[in-house]
């Protein structure tokens, strides 16, 4: 015999993932539109990196967007 569908010990937890993605988001956001990250690598002397950092950035900004929108789609339709 199957367990219910609607049993919230079986249920996936979707909050999971919303909350992945918009803390993922909310810290590339930080890094990409404010001198945070380039403050910090500053200070510890890593300044060289800041040439190809907006290569990284905007892309994982671009990921976790899409696993923002994916879980509450997800959320949505449940």
């Amino acid at each position: 015999m199957s367990a219910p569908q609607d049993d919230p010990q079986t249920r996936p937890d979707r909050s999971g993932l919303l909350k992945f993605g918009l803390i993922g988001t909310v810290i590339v956001a930080l890094c990409c539109f404010t001198p945070l990250l380039v403050v910090l690598l500053g200070v510890v002397g890593l300044s060289a990196m800041l040439g190809w950092i907006d290569y990284v950035l905007f892309p994982a900004l671009a990921v976790f967007i899409g696993i923002t929108l994916y879980a509450l789609w997800r959320r949505r339709r449940s």
